[in-house]
Formats: structure tokens, C-alpha cells, sequence
């Protein structure tokens, strides 16, 4: 978890398998916004956005009957909150909260890019039950409070934080209401509280930058940047050992040739897959059918008006055959979580680490104008399909129980050792320290 800008619609179908985040009705009581009273204009907007988002679900949604959801009272509760709302944050919160009574995790609202991002300094994580700072960012006015890796939060602007409602609070400031600063409740471990104000900083969001002249050179950047980010890491040595990070689903069909060649050039593979939130089908198909010679099924696929099978080729002699461990962690979600399981099922390889997410349905966009003519759109993801793996077990709400249960603690936090990744090396033939493994991937920094 990176709180950083907020999400932006991405409109390209092909992110169905992408972890999605949706919003409670926490949001409607618990969180301040700094917005300004709502003007008549925005209130109709908030008002239209509602109109089209709830006839999309009840068009589109996998599930004709909603989970026996009362989808019309639902939808005219939010209309008449939407009309006492006080601020443009406030209303558009009660179209979140719509969208959260499917109990989803890939129907979610998406909201127009804002002109401005709010940038805290800080990453957090769940670690088992328990949350913690995983990452503090050079410079950053959370560094010169003296927030630290390691530290454990149990609070954010005094909203708890849970394994259940970890996306929830990340959603609320990173999309919903991004706030001027974020109050951390941490405890150590001799049960001493102490809380740390991370200003955010606030700066113009790609929207601006874009209008501005050489605009199109910014927006170059900002892709070679997030291109590199998604590139996976490698780390190997000789033909006994290869590390390979993948942060997202989101290599071409040659990407993942790339990646399983140069798997196949190594007796033990540990594929890490930890904070991956998921992303192409196609890449999904590719890597699962790279590891088997043969073809096979990897989960049923129960759409509004179908249910097939989806089925992967193997690779035959181009497959990777050698020993393979996987790594996942609460932020592995959607396509990571069913090749996770995938693996575990046909029993072709470890999984270790923490339990995955429990994010896996399939999802499109849907979008709409603001106003005709105009680069901007609001709208939702909706899922279009449930997945069923070939135990008959979905994953949604449950995750990938490991084979293996390793949580870093506090002190492998700070000291930057992974043990997860040590414990793997040895499972397929390499030893390494815990130190010698946290050095593998050098950390990328995500925010300037």
C-alpha cells in the first residue's frame, strides 16, 4: 500500500484480472472532508454519475439478480443522500457505498483524475493480522517525524486498521478523500502508543501537467517510469538459482516467453509475486503454461449468460520443468492469487508466505463522458465474471493459503532481511541469508 495519487480510469479491457478496491458506508460517518460545500452543478454531476453507474451494474453485473440485493431502494437511498450531501467528496462517497453493498472486490467506482495528488511519504502493509510500515520515502515530511520501517499502525486518522478494512482506508485517501495529512496511531512492542502527522505533499497531477506546453514530453516520462516499474527483476546465480520479482500481470506474450527462457536456464526458480495486484488475462495463461508440458484447466468461468472452462496450453519441451517456489503476501491479489493456487493445486511447486488478498473476479470498465468533447471520464469497474478453481472453491474473500506460513517481523522490516525469499532459495537448492535475500531487489523509489 502506497499512499500516493489517486487511481484514474484505465479503460482498456484487458485489465479484467486486476485487484480492484471498493468502499464501505464507513465513509459516509467517519472520515472529515477538507472540500468545499457542494456547489448546484456538482451536486446534479454527483446526481448523473449515480444514474449511469447503477443502470451499468444492473446491466452488465455477472449476477442478474445482485446477490438479492434490493439494487433499486439501494439506488434511491443514494439519491436522496447524495441531495443532503455537503461537499462533492461527501456525495460521491454515497455512489462508493452503493457499489460496496455487492460485497465485491472488483466493482468499484472510478473516479475522474483530480488536479492535484496528495503524496504522504509512506507505504503500509498487512502483515498477518497486524499492519505495518513498509516503506518511508527520502525527504518526506513523514521521515522527519520519525516514522520508521518497521513501525506498527494500528490507526489512520483513527480509522482501525484491520486486515478487512485495510483497502478500505487506503481507498478512502488515496481515491475518495485525499486529505493534507494522515495521523498514524503506531505501538511498539512494549504496547506504548505514540502518533506521527505525516503531511502530505501536494502537487499538480498529470491532468495539469499534460494541458501545459511540452505537455506530451511529461507524458512520456510518466510512462517510460511506469513501464520501468512494471518490468520484472531478476536475480541469479549460475544455473542453480534465479529470483524473479513481478510487480503486475501486465507483460505482452513475449514478455512472458522472456521470463520462462530465462527460467528454463536454471535448476531452482522462486517466482515472487508478493505486493502483485494482478492484471492481463493473457499473461496469466502465458506464465501458468509455461510451467507444465501438458495442457490443463485453470478455474471455471461463470459469466452472466455463460460458464466455460479456461484452458491453458502447455509448453511441451519449451515448458520450465525444474523446482519452483512462489511467493505471496496480503498485497498479491486477482491473477497473482490464481496462478498461486494453480500452482498449489497441480502440485507443481511451494507457496509461501503470507495469505493472499482473496481479490479474484473478473472485471471491465465502463465509462462515461463528463462533457462531450472532454479527455475526462467517470465510471465503474464491474465485475463480468465469477472463477471457481478446479477444487470448486472460488478465492474471493478467502485467498491462497500458503504451504508454507512465513511473516517478517518488525526487526526484518527494519533491517531490510527477508527471510520469506531465504526460506525459498533453500526449498529449490540455494542458501541464502535473510540479510543476503532483502538485497535482491533493490527498492524502486515510487514517489518523488
Amino acid at each position: 500500500m502506497h499512499f500516493s495519487a489517486s487511481t484514474q480510469f484505465m479503460p482498456s479491457a484487458q485489465r479484467i484480472l486486476r485487484c480492484s478496491l471498493v468502499v464501505s458506508m464507513l465513509f459516509g460517518c467517519v472520515v472529515t472532508s477538507s472540500s468545499q460545500q457542494i456547489s448546484k452543478a456538482d451536486r446534479n454531476l454527483a446526481q448523473q454519475m449515480l444514474r449511469d453507474v447503477a443502470a451499468d451494474v444492473a446491466k452488465y453485473y455477472y449476477d442478474p439478480k445482485l446477490h438479492g440485493v434490493d439494487w433499486d431502494a439501494k439506488v434511491r437511498e443514494a439519491r436522496e443522500n447524495i441531495d443532503k450531501a455537503d461537499s462533492m467528496d461527501s456525495a460521491v462517497s454515497e455512489i462508493a457505498a452503493l457499489l460496496d453493498t455487492l460485497n465485491d472486490s472488483h466493482t468499484r467506482l472510478v473516479l475522474p483524475p483530480r488536479n492535484y495528488v496528495h503524496r504522504y511519504g509512506f507505504g503500509l502493509k498487512m502483515i498477518g493480522d497486524r499492519c505495518y510500515v513498509t516503506r518511508v520515502h527520502a525527504g518526506s515530511d513523514a521521515e522527519k517525524k520519525g516514522l520508521q520501517r518497521g513501525d506498527q499502525v494500528l490507526a489512520v486518522n483513527d480509522l482501525p486498521v484491520t486486515r478487512k478494512t485495510f483497502w478500505k482506508v487506503e481507498y478512502i485517501f488515496q481515491v475518495l478523500r485525499p486529505q493534507p495529512g494522515l495521523r498514524l496511531t503506531l505501538v511498539d512492542e512494549d504496547g506504548q502508543r505514540r502518533q506521527v502527522d505525516a503531511m502530505a505533499k501536494v502537487e499538480p497531477s498529470s491532468v495539469i501537467k499534460y494541458s501545459l506546453h511540452q505537455g506530451i514530453n511529461q507524458m512520456i516520462r510518466d510512462w517510460t517510469v511506469e513501464n520501468d516499474l512494471l518490468e520484472p527483476q531478476y536475480y541469479e546465480k549460475g544455473d542453480q538459482f534465479l529470483a524473479i520479482r513481478i510487480p503486475a500481470f501486465s507483460l505482452s506474450p513475449v514478455g512472458v516467453d522472456r521470463v520462462i527462457d530465462k527460467m528454463r536456464k536454471h535448476k531452482g526458480v522462486v517466482l515472487d509475486l508478493r505486493g502483485n495486484p494482478g492484471g492481463f488475462s493473457r499473461t496469466l495463461d502465458r506464465l501458468v503454461g509455461g510451467m507444465f508440458e501438458n495442457g490443463l484447466k485453470i478455474f471455471d468461468h461463470l459469466a452472466r449468460d455463460s460458464n466455460e472452462p479456461i484452458l491453458v496450453d502447455g509448453r511441451h519441451r519449451d515448458a520450465f520443468t525444474g523446482r519452483l517456489a512462489v511467493l505471496v503476501d496480503s498485497g498479491s491479489a486477482s491473477a497473482s492469487e490464481l496462478f498461486a493456487r494453480t500452482i498449489q493445486l497441480q502440485k507443481r511447486g511451494f507457496v509461501m508466505g503470507d495469505r493472499s488478498a482473496g481479490m479474484v473476479m473478473e472485471a471491465k470498465p465502463y465509462r462515461h463522458e463528463i462533457s462531450v468533447g472532454t479527455d475526462n471520464f467517470y465510471g465503474a469497474e464491474i465485475t463480468v465474471a465469477d472463477l471457481i478453481m478446479t477444487d470448486g472453491k472460488r478465492l474471493e474473500h478467502a485467498g491462497v493459503e500458503p504451504d508454507i506460513l512465513i511473516l517478517p517481523t518488525a526487526q526484518d522490516l527494519s533491517s531490510h532481511r527477508d527471510p520469506v525469499m531465504a526460506k525459498a532459495a533453500g526449498l529449490v537448492g540455494y542458501k541464502v541469508t535473510p540479510e543476503e535475500a532483502g538485497s535482491m531487489f533493490p527498492e524502486k523509489e515510487l514517489e518523488k
